[in-house]
């Protein structure tokens, strides 16, 4: 399933995020503890990112050339 087809209220896990998004699992866990990774919830001991909120992440950090930055 690709990302464009995936519902937007759609709770994938750090592996389903990986498999549809491409963005490592590694990166998720840093940028969660630095906070500067997509918005996720916790539930119980899991942690799931809504497809929506992965969206609007990657959205948010485009950029138009290198000397720009990051986004973030």
């Amino acid at each position: 399933m690709q990302p464009n087809t995936l519902s937007d209220d759609l709770l994938l896990s750090r592996p389903q995020v990986e498999v549809h998004f491409g963005i490592s699992r590694r990166f998720l866990e840093t940028a969660a503890v630095r906070g500067d990774g997509p918005s996720f919830c916790k539930i119980g001991r899991s942690v799931k990112y809504r497809v929506a909120d992965l969206r609007q992440w990657i959205e948010a950090q485009r950029v138009n050339s290198t000397s720009e930055g990051s986004a973030a």
